[in-house]
């Protein structure tokens, strides 16, 4: 089964929350067909819980993290994982560093989501399938906005800092699965008639 591996650096404010709204977008599109969705930090505190502020603006946005436990960067994740996604350009370095052969299926968020916004919409392709199409275009020389390629870390900020992160997160998530997955029909709305809208 296709895999992501959400990364940042504790992994306790940003990846879980990431690791939540992503887990919740697929689920909701594909249900038990869903990718797995994990996450892990590049100092990940071992053990540790998300962070409070973390675990309450996750839940302002639907997603409960309360159960979430850090854990650290291990060949092991990058090995098994058909998409890793950085939170931040230092994240997607450390990576790829940690496992070179991971170049190809590593990115930063906002990256990924300029990528496959710049690719034909995704219709039926398998998750490998249109990560390695987000790689071919990078590879091509897709210049993409490397002045936005990371989400603030929020750490020891207050929690409207959270709820920040937490929107920003929400917004290029569902960019993210919508092109990975190609975008939801909207549903029709039906008067009172009985006619479309």
């Amino acid at each position: 089964m296709a895999s992501i591996l959400v990364v940042c650096t504790g992994n306790v404010c940003r990846s879980p929350i990431a690791e939540g709204l992503l887990r919740a977008g697929f689920a909701s599109r594909l249900g038990s067909g869903a990718p797995t969705v994990s996450s892990v930090g590049t100092m990940g505190w071992e053990g540790s819980g998300a962070d409070p502020n973390s675990v309450e603006a996750a839940a302002e946005r639907g997603v409960d993290i309360s159960e979430h436990r850090a854990r650290e960067l291990s060949t092991r994740d990058v090995a098994s994982a058909t998409l890793i996604v950085g939170m931040s350009v230092e994240h997607a370095r450390a990576v790829v560093a940690h496992e070179p052969a991971s170049a190809p299926r590593t990115f930063t968020l906002k990256e990924l989501v300029r990528l496959l916004e710049a690719l034909p919409p995704a219709t039926g392709d398998d998750l490998a399938s249109r990560v390695a199409a987000a790689d071919a275009l990078r590879s091509s020389g897709f210049a993409g906005n490397p002045e936005d390629e990371d989400v603030a870390d929020p750490l020891g900020l207050p929690l409207d800092s959270f709820r920040a992160v937490a929107w920003e997160l929400d917004e290029w998530i569902a960019r993210l699965v919508d092109g990975l997955l190609g975008r939801e029909e909207a549903a029709v709305t039906t008067g009172p008639g009985g006619g479309g809208r």
